[in-house]
């Protein structure tokens, strides 16, 4: 949904903004990601959706359910996108978030799947290699998907790197073609 997206856009810069001064990177990170639970739970989406449901009600149950997370700003935050009825967008501002913050931390979240369990080197090594072509500390997040038959395939940003077996033989294939 890229119109969901570029409305999230100006309030995840504010509030990554707003983290930034304050050095509340992770604070946020985590606050974020709790508020953005929160509003995709169907029982929560009622209760916002509810004409019965206050605005106030529903922040104070936000507030709640966030803790002691829910400091001035934060809850000056999320009245800003109740009085706008932007709730339903603390998913994509919370994705665009961590995005800013990766960039800002120049760390890179890389997705790797493999078609057999990858050993500790293995992931070191990969994670070694991504660093030096991107510049950036990289964290792996490794799933295994044995359809691959062999080797893996890294997606780190916008970069995809094809090590499978079956990728092989998919442009063997279209080459013989």
């Amino acid at each position: 949904m890229a119109e969901a997206i570029t409305i999230a856009r100006p309030y995840a810069n504010a509030v990554f903004a707003i983290a930034q001064e304050k050095a509340e990177l992770k604070a946020w990170s985590e606050l974020l990601e709790v508020l953005s639970q929160t509003v995709a739970d169907p029982a929560m989406q009622s209760i916002i959706a509810s004409p019965s449901v206050n605005e106030e009600q529903v922040l104070g149950l936000m507030t709640d359910i966030a803790g002691e997370a829910m400091t001035d700003d934060a809850t000056s935050f999320l009245a800003l996108l109740a009085n706008n009825n932007r709730l339903q967008l603390l998913s994509d501002i919370a994705v665009i978030f961590e995005e800013l913050r990766a960039e800002a931390e120049q760390v890179m979240i890389a997705e790797v799947s493999a078609a057999r369990a990858l050993t500790k080197k293995q992931q070191a090594n990969i994670a070694a290699a991504l660093k030096k072509r991107t510049g950036r500390d990289v964290t792996l997040n490794v799933e295994i998907d044995e359809s691959l038959l062999g080797g893996a395939i890294i997606r780190a940003g916008d970069l995809i790197i094809d090590g499978s077996a079956l990728g092989k033989l998919n442009r063997l294939a279209n080459v013989i073609n």
